[in-house]
């Protein structure tokens, strides 16, 4: 069977459990932070997937990487996908579950990128003005980015606005080549 169908089955029981729970909120944060764990710490997944290395074991690691004081939901689901052999997914598992609890809840992401630190204030009104246009909920991350020179970047579901100062010298490159 697929990773992907077998992902998106574990991720919608989870979802629909925590929601069950009233936990949904708490559950997307634990299923971020152990996404991040896999990203930040490479050496995670290849632990988990060694068929060497004990269910105890893996089980430990992947609690820790839950974050700290994880849900008893959460680690309930760590024990059944260990339970069912399925460890090897469970980073696929906790993307969709992202991805689903997002689309649930109306969540949108968007990334600011400015050439210098913007003030909270600044972050703040374009956070409302992506939220005006998506009418949900965004999840704002910032990015400091020297090399656009000035401006900014804002990018948010497939909408992308290149406001840079890079941007438009390579337009205006462009435009002289012709």
């Amino acid at each position: 069977m697929d990773i992907g169908v077998i992902s998106v089955r574990y991720a919608r029981a989870l979802l629909k459990a925590s929601i069950s729970a009233g936990t949904e909120d708490r559950v997307y944060q634990e299923m971020s932070v152990l996404a991040k764990s896999y990203i930040d710490v490479p050496q995670l997944r290849f632990t988990i997937d060694n068929p060497m290395l004990q269910k105890e074991k893996k089980r430990d690691l992947l609690i820790v990487a839950l974050g700290n004081n994880p849900s008893q939901l959460a680690v309930s689901f760590i024990e059944l996908v260990l339970k069912e052999g399925r460890e090897n997914m469970i980073q696929f598992m906790a993307n969709s579950f992202i991805t689903l609890y997002r689309k649930q809840k109306n969540i949108i992401r968007g990334k600011l990128t400015t050439a210098v630190a913007v003030s909270p204030d600044t972050e703040q009104k374009m956070r409302k003005m992506v939220e005006s246009k998506t009418k949900g909920t965004v999840e704002f991350e910032t990015e400091v980015n020297p090399d656009i020179i000035g401006g900014f970047v804002l990018e948010y579901d497939t909408f992308r606005l290149d406001a840079s100062v890079q941007n438009q010298l390579r337009q205006i490159l462009s435009q002289l080549k012709k």
